[in-house]
């Protein structure tokens, strides 16, 4: 078994689900997969079931949910289930190929080998790398993020990113029962409380290329929560509620 598992969530991604494993399972450096699929009315699940079957026993896992429980609630129930058996690098990836898979090899060294406690796939911490993204979204993403900086005070440049990898200590010592938000809310949540309880971060930069095949999830809701939310989470940070696990 490998030291790390890409945890991978779905919601109708049957144009990209097989193409995405195989090109990370192809990887020099071993990684597992846990697919988190959200009851993909398109077959999702079955085509990873099917390749489960065939080419990556012990490779490659599924976890099936009823319905659209939300992104955020889809990483907690994967870094559970990490938690569980013996990974000690977990990361977030999205299923579309935005996220470049050999980027994942960089995101392990900043933290196998460079000691980082999480390394973050970072879209604005050299410039704006970003490709076939509207404007309008682009800036969005971008002052998205200026927001947060301004507001909670951390020295992440890109908050919302969900190109991530943790040390298995970090995802030990925060309280995932206690993590509120669903959407982009949520990606800021997990930094900030990273970044409050004491962790090294490390921002790579990476180029996000907007999905060729499938249908994006976002919309405006996603960002209504990441506008209230991170004025939560700087109270919550004020008043002492960001708090490690107690054991």
């Amino acid at each position: 078994m490998s030291d790390s598992i890409v945890i991978i969530p779905t919601y109708n991604e049957k144009e990209n689900i097989e193409n995405i494993i195989r090109t990370v399972l192809a990887l020099p450096k071993q990684f597992d997969i846990l697919v988190i699929d959200d009851g993909s009315p398109d077959g999702t699940a079955a085509i990873v079931h099917g390749l489960m079957g065939t080419e990556f026993t012990n490779r490659l896992f599924i976890e099936e949910r009823k319905g659209k429980l939300g992104l955020g609630t889809a990483y907690i129930h994967g870094f559970k289930w990490a938690l569980e058996r013996s990974y000690e690098y977990v990361f977030e990836m999205d299923a579309d190929f935005s996220h470049n898979p050999d980027d994942l090899l960089r995101l392990y060294t900043a933290c196998a080998d460079e000691n980082y406690d999480m390394s973050i796939g970072s879209r604005y911490c050299m410039g704006v790398n970003v490709v076939n993204w509207p404007m309008s979204r682009i800036l969005m993403s971008y002052f998205a993020s200026k927001y947060v900086q301004a507001i909670t005070g951390i020295d992440i440049k890109d908050t919302t990113a969900g190109f991530v990898c943790y040390k298995r200590k970090v995802l030990e010592t925060i309280d995932l029962d206690k993590i509120k938000f669903k959407g982009y809310a949520f990606q800021i949540e997990m930094k900030y409380t990273a970044h409050v309880l004491g962790f090294k971060i490390k921002e790579v930069s990476v180029i996000f290329v907007n999905r060729q095949l499938g249908t994006s999830k976002m919309n405006t809701t996603i960002f209504g929560e990441a506008f209230f939310g991170v004025m939560n989470l700087r109270w919550r940070k004020i008043t002492d509620k960001i708090k490690p696990k107690q054991s």
